[in-house]
């Protein structure tokens, strides 16, 4: 027996049952389901329901069963034992339970008939008909007098087929056999079955061929079609058949690019919506729960917009469910969560409402009922007074179009602000401090010669973006630079829509644009050929220091599932491209160089890792692995010195534990050596070479044992060896920036160890000073340094201070660490050198960082002005020409340093 209290719950909704004539009749008809829920209580009675009753033909069993479900789920919700998430996932349940048992039948029916072809040689396991839940089902939060929204699929290779019988024509009949035990009125219906949002209803038949959906929503499907398939599952039939559907078409739903069109054609839906149903607008009479303003509806779309615009790259808000999305949207920080909780308290008020209202007759309708006697007969199954329901409802309403007003407030076309007839056009410009070659750049805009400008919604948003774009360009330090440069950027452009729709919904970036486009050709290149590297800058933290190594390779690691190696490459690319991106914006904006070095590296060192280790278990699938043996990734030069530059290349290094003389276990085994210098090349190709993502890093591994000619990898221990009896002297200046990137960590501290210890070996000073002289000799006349720009190479540059703290390090053996800053500290410090070199480098260090991403070629002897004042603030100056003056000093410093360490003679 149930609890007194639960008992008088039950009495008290049957009480109020008597007040809706459909769950009266329920009652009355099905007296043995209220005396097991007395009895056993909602959740045992749901489960018998659940069970179906085998006796009984298919589709009377079927409607039994949808009885006593809707008796239980009504009583359950007016006793307060279930929650709405409960009632909800409980008809969604019971409907996925109904449609497996319809689709098995009619399976079954056509075996049972004896004239089915032998299965086929291809046809993979599995019934090869699914149904794809999308909608209220697909979310598991079905109403109460609900249809369900499906589309139905099929593998052509795996249907029963009866001779001669094409699998298209099978399918059809399956699909219909499916929905006439589901909706047909003998005895009542199950559900009825809405598939009308399969692709192109009009035309097709009632069940697809897989491989055509695929087709049709990875190349023709619209934005409504990706706001659908937020909530879609396979719920019956072939569910991995199913599953495998959606994982295919997953790139549709959710793309990486913040998709602001989509935005804007959610908007336009939904005035669409609020124009078609207008009598239903206002809280009162006739009121429209779901599409009112303010209603179910419009909590529904507001969710969904921002999963649409967010969730491509965070599989966190890609929830079906409308209270779960609500609460991961703010969880994450893309909404308030305080307007989260305000759309989660309606929605749960509006959808209880709105199965009150569906009670009273079992009637699909979602409308408050027109006349005073109705109202009050949904107020007595709610158990308050119809005015206390309005009241409540007025304030949920208002509150949700309050927040959805916001979110829809610019869904109408923006008109031209800037006039298009070229004497207005030129007074507009002038107005607005534009030169007058403003003006014919302009009108080239308008003309649709470029293609990103060439579709009405293109002109439309780019019209719309236009006069605060021009204001950006006025405001730049060089407009006329800064405007060429928007031109060449506007030709470069593959397509519009998406990036002007960007611009429109975040003016934030327009300035940033502004000076992108007139100091960083690097970047504004890089974004005409992938517009959604501004995306990048949506974030809150797009301008705060990135995270830690760790945490970056769990952002591109792939979250549940392998992988493909080449979706990997493509995906390292994408991510790494756009942090590259943002870093570069970062200095732009003004952050430290220096901090932007460090970020980049372990921009790389996430990289390397994610791919070394992807690569690694791809080769493992074929060859299995070497007993003892382990790849080990070093890097050295800037990249070891955790430095790199924009324009950086990265120095790599790899070493494997174990011996080489073991052979791997798989299916190819290789020996040992063979195993890991194929390894090693795999893993440079995956770093290095171009694919449709773009291009990576460019590698060099001629610092290895024999440089060139030497093994891709070799041995920790033949490492050791190499270096401490036959390496030159550069190669040890080589190692003093030389660090473990991607190992294990016993490894990692192996190889720290060898390096360490080859480091501080004692040498003979008068032998190292001849070999570092001759080195940079020999970089001289290869690299002959340049003018004042010229921050690396020329004399009293990187190079010759690099060179000092080498010799340094390796003379006396201190400040053994990779980076180079912190290793002139330590010698400064100590006093073996002087403060200024400490400063010298920072000056040096920065400029150089700059104009790695100002400058695409050579360093001009004259800068535009903006990148000018950007060098000046690199070089802690107020202008050009006391930047010039500051490194001058610094190079002045290091020449001065230099002829104190290797005496002015040399």
């Amino acid at each position: 027996m149930v609890s007194t209290a639960a008992a008088a719950n039950l009495a008290d909704a049957l009480a109020r049952a008597e007040h809706a004539p459909f769950l009266k009749g329920l009652v009355r008809r099905r007296a043995a389901t209220v005396a097991r829920i007395d009895a056993e209580g909602f959740d045992a009675a749901f489960a018998a329901a659940l069970a179906f009753d085998a006796a009984l033909p298919v589709a009377e069993r079927l409607r039994m069963a949808k009885a006593d479900i809707a008796l239980i789920v009504a009583l359950a919700d007016l006793a307060g034992v279930w929650p709405l998430e409960r009632v909800t996932a409980a008809l969604s349940d019971f409907a996925d339970a109904a449609l497996d048992l319809a689709i098995t039948t009619a399976l079954a029916e056509r075996i049972v008939a004896g004239a089915v072809v032998a299965a086929r040689p291809e046809a993979p396991s599995g019934s090869g008909f699914v149904a794809i839940a999308l909608g209220k089902l697909g979310s598991h939060e079905l109403n109460y007098s609900s249809d369900v929204d499906l589309i139905l699929l099929y593998d052509p290779t795996a249907l029963p087929l009866r001779p001669r019988e094409e699998a298209a024509d099978a399918a059809v009949r399956i699909a219909r056999r499916v929905v006439a035990l589901m909706a047909e009125p003998t005895g009542g219906y199950v559900f009825r079955v809405d598939l009308r949002l399969r692709p192109s209803s009009e035309i097709t038949p009632i069940a697809l061929p897989v491989a055509a959906a695929e087709h049709y929503y990875q190349s023709e499907a619209e934005t409504w079609e990706r706001t659908a398939f937020i909530r879609a599952r396979a719920c019956a039939g072939d569910i991995a058949l199913g599953q495998a559907f959606l994982a295919a078409i997953a790139p549709f739903v959710w793309r990486r690019s913040l998709d602001w069109t989509a935005v804007r054609d959610i908007q336009a839906v939904s005035l669409r919506i609020r124009d078609h149903f207008a009598g239903g607008q206002a809280v009162g009479p006739g009121y429209d729960l779901k599409r009112g303003r303010g209603g179910i509806r419009e909590v529904e779309f507001f969710a969904q917009v921002h999963q649409l615009i967010w969730g491509g790259r965070d599989i966190n808000l890609r929830t079906p469910a409308t209270l779960d999305a609500l609460a991961s949207l703010a969880a994450a920080g893309r909404i308030e969560s305080g307007d989260a909780t305000v759309l989660a308290d309606a929605y749960r008020f509006l959808r209880t409402l709105e199965h009150r209202v569906q009670m009273i007759a079992d009637a699909q309708t979602h409308a408050v009922p027109p006349t005073a006697t109705a109202r009050a007969a949904v107020a007595a199954l709610d158990g308050r007074p119809w005015a206390a329901i309005e009241r409540e409802l007025k304030r949920h309403t208002a509150a949700v179009a309050a927040r959805y007003d916001r979110l829809i407030a610019d869904a109408g076309p923006a008109a031209p602000v800037v006039p298009a007839p070229e004497p207005a056009l030129t007074a507009w410009c002038r107005a607005h401090r534009l030169g007058p070659a403003t003006v014919p750049l302009i009108m080239r805009w308008r003309s649709g010669r470029y293609r990103a400008l060439r579709s009405d919604d293109a002109r439309r948003g780019f019209e719309a973006v236009l006069p605060p774009l021009l204001a950006a360009v006025a405001d730049a330090a060089d407009p006329a630079h800064a405007a060429a440069r928007l031109d060449s950027f506007l030709a470069d452009l593959p397509a519009g829509v998406q990036f002007f729709a960007l611009l429109a919904a975040n003016p934030k970036l327009l300035p940033l644009f502004g000076r992108l486009l007139g100091v960083a050709p690097v970047l504004a290149d890089a974004l005409a050929r992938r517009p959604a590297l501004f995306d990048a800058l949506l974030a809150d933290d797009s301008f705060a220091p990135l995270p830690d190594v760790d945490r970056l390779v769990a952002e591109i690691a792939p979250h549940g599932g392998e992988v493909a190696t080449d979706d990997m490459l493509d995906r390292v690319r994408r991510w790494t491209a756009d942090r590259r991106f943002q870093l570069g914006a970062q200095l732009i904006e003004g952050r430290d160089p220096l901090a932007v070095g460090a970020d980049l590296s372990a921009v790389a060192d996430a990289g390397v890792i994610v791919l070394t280790d992807a690569i690694t278990a791809a080769f493992a699938c074929d060859h299995g692995v070497v007993p003892g043996g382990r790849l080990v990734v070093v890097g050295l030069g800037r990249f070891g010195g955790r430095a790199l530059t924009h324009a950086s290349d990265l120095d790599l290094v790899y070493l494997f534990t174990g011996a080489h003389d073991c052979i791997s276990d798989g299916v190819k085994p290789l020996g040992a050596t063979v195993y890991f210098q194929r390894l090693a090349t795999r893993i440079t190709a995956a770093l290095s070479v171009p694919t449709a993502a773009g291009a990576l890093y460019e590698i060099d591994t001629r610092l290895r044992p024999s440089g060139a000619k030497g093994l891709l990898a070799v041995t920790i221990d033949s490492f050791a060896r190499y270096q401490t009896g036959e390496a030159e002297s550069w190669e040890h200046m080589a190692l003093c920036r030389a660090r473990v990137v991607a190992a294990a960590p016993g490894d990692a501290a192996a190889v720290a160890a060898v390096l360490a210890d080859i480091l501080k070996r004692p040498r003979d000073t008068a032998h190292l000073r001849h070999d570092v002289l001759a080195m940079r000799r020999d970089i001289a006349a290869a690299k002959p340094g340049g003018g004042i720009w010229d921050v690396k190479l020329a004399s009293g540059g990187l190079v010759d201070l690099e060179f000092i703290v080498h010799f340094v390090q390796l003379r006396d053996r201190v400040a053994v660490t990779p980076d180079l800053r912190a290793a002139l500290c330590v010698l400064a410090e100590n006093r073996i050198i002087s403060d200024d070199l400490v400063a010298a480098h920072d000056v040096l260090a920065r400029v150089l960082a700059v104009l790695r991403l100002v400058t695409a070629g050579p360093v001009p002897r004259r800068f535009a002005p903006p990148i000018a004042a950007l060098l000046a603030a690199a070089a802690g100056a107020v202008d050009i020409a006391a930047a010039e003056a500051k490194v001058a000093v610094a190079k002045a410093a290091v020449r001065a340093a230099w002829h104190g360490i290797f005496d002015s003679g040399d």
